[in-house]
């Protein structure tokens, strides 16, 4: 049996957000968006350390009454709209080692906007990512509608290219297509030494693999109506959010 892997589980959550505003500490049921993906990660087995990257005095203050540690405030360039996350996985690594002198097999990045994530996709992607020793496993989902029915517009509303693809297309049935997925923004499960040689958390495509997860565990809020999408999610049902609402299990 192998080592299990010292895996540094790392919580993105910065103060501003122009789609929803106080995004990171809306509650659900009860519950903010940090508070279900700081639940999923102390119940995740594979968790070694868990912290919280934030440069909100409001953010560090929930975070420490869930439990996390936060050993430093994110600087402010790392805080805007458009600040890359790999510069946020960056500063991590580059705090713990300069500060703390230890690296880990991997970092395990979450996002509450991406709240709905379980122990149990977490573990799903350490199993993955030990199996094929990869770069990368991110959490997916399945695609509404497949490529062949889609295309830039053209500037005069053309959609000959949908049309062309359609046509040369062996099946325009939804059974015919091959399953299509994207990133859902569940967590990115990063190997240190990978992200070191490139400075990316997308590195070399070969080492870069995937977990779908299902529709409503997939849900990302960006919007008003992605999390009234959320809440409606819960109060009707579709999601069970009891594992969370129990705390660390």
């Amino acid at each position: 049996m192998p080592e299990p892997l010292d895996i540094l589980f790392l919580i993105a959550a910065r103060g501003g957000s122009k789609g929803v505003p106080g995004k990171n500490l809306k509650p659900i049921a009860g519950l903010s968006l940090l508070g279900y993906k700081a639940r999923s990660a102390q119940a995740c087995g594979a968790c070694s350390r868990l912290i919280l990257s934030t440069d909100a005095p409001d953010i560090q203050e929930e975070g420490r009454r869930l439990g996390l540690d936060v050993p430093f405030i994110r600087p402010a360039n790392l805080a805007t709209d458009d600040a890359p996350s790999d510069g946020v996985v960056a500063h991590a690594m580059d705090w713990i080692e300069e500060h703390e002198g230890k690296t880990y097999d991997a970092v395990m990045l979450l996002e509450p906007a991406s709240p709905f994530a379980t122990a149990a996709h977490y573990k799903q992607a350490v199993d993955l990512f030990t199996k094929h020793n990869a770069d990368l496993v991110v959490g997916l989902r399945e695609i509404e509608t497949y490529s062949v029915f889609t295309s830039p517009l053209g500037d005069n509303g053309s959609i000959a290219p949908i049309v062309e693809k359609m046509q040369s297309a062996k099946g325009l049935r939804r059974q015919d297509q091959p399953i299509e997925v994207t990133m859902n923004g569940a967590f990115y499960l990063i190997g240190w030494k990978a992200f070191r040689r490139t400075g990316k958390i997308y590195g070399d495509p070969a080492g870069c693999f995937g977990v779908v997860m299902d529709h409503w565990h997939s849900i990302e809020i960006e919007t008003p109506e992605d999390l009234a999408t959320a809440e409606f999610a819960v109060t009707q049902g579709y999601l069970d959010v009891s594992p969370w609402l129990g705390g660390p299990t």
